[in-house]
């Protein structure tokens, strides 16, 4: 064989290893809507049952309760992800990727189902209560053990110039699943309109959003199952029994920590937009309820975009560069841009709506790098549990948004306290992302 048929078939091998083969833009699709059906049950409490709140509610409850209970549902959710993730994430990196994800989403995709299902307080009392809350906590379980699955599945199956663009597609799940929410809750509310307690969405319209979500839970176990290859890297890696215990040691652990600050600053971000935004735009800007609904899909489809192009662009300048770039633009242009929309009261509702616009492109896109730049931070022995805790964790003391508000407001009036922690995240970021490498050449194999 002569040099140049040599060359030939080292630059053939190395166009297909470029390429995408269709096993991973299965496992990619896979992912897509794995976290875009995860998110959407997450939303499902506060879009599809708000609305609805009164039909598991004692009726003599006060509208500070009320809140309370609301925010226990949620919160439920959210204290089950880390558990979730402890668990399947170990799981994923002894017994497979695939398997994981499958027993994951059919999980969620049946807690979905019974909430559903659930008679309201008037039969079953505080009982009727206790049983949301425990359902949305095992919800939780499930929903953390969907993405340390199918996510380092698709990032393993993906040739590494594409890690960034398919990782921010990826994520792109997130504001999609609130606009296909919003839009489903919408539509319901058209049909069945809410009203008192035996009004018909209060009574069976938010089911419909709930059997949604669990069909389309199902559906992907289907399409995994049928359509998936388990991943090959995982196959041929050199595995431990022990994830846990080797990724709470030596450099892995240093990973871990590293990831964990830069993920704290994420978690504080997205807190500051997703969290205090619909209020602040209710209660200091003075949107009316359908407006607050309108100005947040904007926000999110904004969002969506966001993602997929900030990852194709860190394919082009690196993980590391890019973080540290748009840290600087949330710490500055995010926090320029959120204290604007503080004071536009008064101004257009089209010059409010690009001022929402403009939050969530100066702050959100840094999320478009999650799925690549944390599997890219852990070697394939230990990468589910690595992406999952590493991902999950960091959202402990962002949780805490409120406290820190409240601290500020002794500082400055409460309205604007949200822009300091916007630029406190900003600069974890940058922090995070100095601390760590540039990942974005790694070789999984």
């Amino acid at each position: 064989m002569g040099l140049d048929t040599v060359y030939a078939t080292e630059a053939q091998k190395a166009k297909r290893a470029a390429a995408m083969s269709d096993e991973a833009k299965s496992a990619a699709w896979a992912a897509f809507l794995g976290f875009f059906i995860d998110m959407f049950d997450v939303y499902l409490p506060l879009v599809a049952l708000g609305p609805a709140s009164a039909y598991f509610e004692p009726p003599s409850l006060s509208p500070i309760g009320s809140a309370i209970l609301g925010a226990m549902v949620f919160i439920a959710a959210l204290l089950g992800r880390p558990l979730g993730a402890l668990i399947f994430g170990s799981y994923s990196d002894r017994l497979g990727r695939k398997r994981a994800a499958e027993i994951a989403v059919a999980g969620f995709g049946v807690m979905t189902l019974l909430i559903g299902l659930m008679p309201g307080y008037e039969r079953w009392g505080m009982a009727a209560v206790v049983l949301v809350v425990v359902l949305r906590l095992l919800d939780g379980i499930f929903l953390g053990g969907e993405y340390t699955g199918a996510t380092p599945l698709a990032m393993e199956a993906c040739p590494k110039k594409w890690r960034g663009l398919v990782g921010g597609w990826i994520m792109s799940g997130f504001p999609l699943a609130y606009l296909a929410i919003s839009f489903v809750t919408m539509v319901m509310l058209k049909i069945a309109p809410a009203g008192g307690l035996h009004s018909p969405y209060v009574q069976w319209g938010w089911r419909v959003p709930f059997f949604v979500g669990a069909a389309l839970a199902f559906g992907w176990v289907a399409f995994v199952h049928l359509r998936v290859a388990e991943s090959q890297t995982w196959k041929e890696a050199q595995k431990t029994s022990t994830p846990l215990r080797t990724l709470f040691s030596g450099q892995n652990l240093r990973d871990l920590l590293q990831v964990f600050v830069l993920m704290t600053g994420f978690w504080l971000v997205v807190d500051v937009v997703a969290a205090v935004t619909p209020g602040l735009l209710k209660t200091v800007v003075g949107l009316k309820p359908v407006e607050v609904t309108v100005a947040l899909m904007i926000g999110n489809a904004v969002a969506a975009a966001s993602y997929v192009g900030a990852g194709a662009l860190s394919d082009r300048i690196g993980r590391r560069t890019f973080l540290v770039l748009w840290g600087a633009v949330i710490t500055l242009g995010g926090s320029a841009t959120y204290y604007a929309l503080i004071g536009a009261n008064g101004a257009t509702l089209a010059s409010i709506y690009a001022l929402v616009a403009a939050v969530y492109f100066c702050t959100i896109p840094i999320w478009g790098l999650a799925s690549s730049y944390i599997n890219e931070r852990f070697r394939t022995s230990v990468r589910s549990s690595g992406f999952g805790l590493g991902y999950t964790l960091a959202v402990v003391l962002p949780s805490f948004y409120a406290f820190y508000q409240k601290w500020l407001a002794a500082l400055m009036p409460h309205k604007y306290t949200a822009v300091p922690l916007l630029a406190l995240g900003g600069i974890f970021v940058i922090v995070g992302a100095l601390w760590g490498p540039e990942t974005k050449d790694v070789d999984f194999d």
